[in-house]
């Protein structure tokens, strides 16, 4: 029985999170809101994560029912994302591993979400959709390892979503994506976009140009001729998060798709703050039927970053057999998913 407290801030989310033995213990968390048509830069982000993560560590133990000598391991994300909030999180759960005389263990943050994912639903060994707004990958495993199949070669669909928002000057409040997915219910109309797949992989910074010139024609900096659409004043903000969703949705499903013909598998499992899109859930779980597979998702409790994934995949890593040094606890801004050795796994 592995006792394990995880700290996740590689983003705009701080969160703390304990698990024994499975059994989810505490999950708190806060999130960096910025006002509405802003991004949430690193600086300020870790600025915020400073001022309230010392409070999220006193409310997991206290929701928790423990105290810090019940832990047995002390997590931390150790990447990929922004260096300054994950800098917050790396130097408290270095403090409180030093303070408290506890083993100290990086996490991969992807790896975080794919185990809390598992553990959640129960999957066994699905093809894996993790789409985030820093990540975007289509994943299977094998022989020790979380491979990679398909990928955005530029920006991730999370990104794209929260850049648009940005351009409707919708609030952060709780989320870019979230406020694009509640107005697409609105919409009615499909504008046709761009549909970026190349072979396994996909790419959204085109259709995310291509979308603001529609939503703004003044934002084209080589003032070409206007669409169509962009001249008829029937084009709503609505039908262009409608359409944006659909037409990025169905790239996500095709390449999912592919994946598990190529596995063999009829279990889909999405991850990551995306995950949490009910449109991308329905669009995914058709798929599945019609191959006579099954769908696995969560909800905002464990798709958004937390701390408990961390918590998790760290305890399934101690379990395991694997120790990090002290020397090791650093940070990277990149940390690919299949650079981590899957030791929990023996299938």
């Amino acid at each position: 029985m592995v006792c394990s407290l995880g700290i996740e801030g590689s983003a705009n989310k701080i969160g703390v999170g304990i698990i024994r033995d499975g059994e989810v213990l505490a999950n708190v968390r806060r999130t960096y809101i910025t006002p509405p048509g802003e991004g949430f830069l690193p600086n300020a982000t870790a600025k915020h994560h400073r001022e309230v993560i010392l409070t999220l560590v006193q409310e997991s133990l206290k929701e928790a029912k423990i105290k810090p000598a019940d832990l047995d391991v002390v997590c931390y994300t150790k990447g990929p994302g922004m260096a300054p909030p994950l800098l917050v999180g790396a130097i408290v759960a270095r403090t409180l591993a030093l303070l408290w005389e506890k083993p100290l263990m990086g996490v991969n943050h992807c790896i975080g979400h794919i185990e809390m994912g598992r553990h959640i639903t129960g999957a066994q060994n699905p093809i894996i959709l993790y789409v985030s707004g820093g990540n975007t990958q289509v994943i299977a495993y094998s022989n020790k390892k979380y491979r990679i199949f398909g990928e955005t070669i530029d920006i991730a669909v999370g990104n794209c979503l929260d850049r648009f928002a940005r351009i409707l000057k919708l609030p952060n409040d709780p989320s870019p994506g979230y406020n694009i997915e509640q107005m697409a219910k609105n919409g009615s109309k499909y504008i046709k976009l761009p549909y970026v797949v190349k072979g396994m992989d996909v790419s959204f910074s085109g259709i995310l140009s291509h979308i603001e010139e529609l939503a703004d024609p003044t934002k084209n900096p080589n003032k070409r001729k206007k669409t169509q659409e962009a001249e008829s004043p029937e084009t709503k903000p609505a039908d262009l998060c409608f359409s944006l969703q659909e037409t990025i949705f169905a790239m996500l499903v095709e390449i999912t798709e592919r994946a598990m013909a190529h596995c063999g598998s009829n279990e889909v499992l999405i991850v990551g703050g995306v995950g949490c899109n009910e449109r991308l859930q329905k669009m995914m779980e058709i798929m599945c039927e019609e191959r006579g597979g099954k769908l696995f998702a969560t909800d905002e409790r464990y798709c958004i970053d937390n701390g408990l994934m961390i918590a998790h995949a760290g305890a399934e890593m101690f379990k395991s057999g694997t120790r990090m040094p002290f020397e090791e606890s650093f940070v990277t801004q990149r940390y690919r998913t299949d650079e981590v050795l899957v030791t929990w796994r023996d299938d």
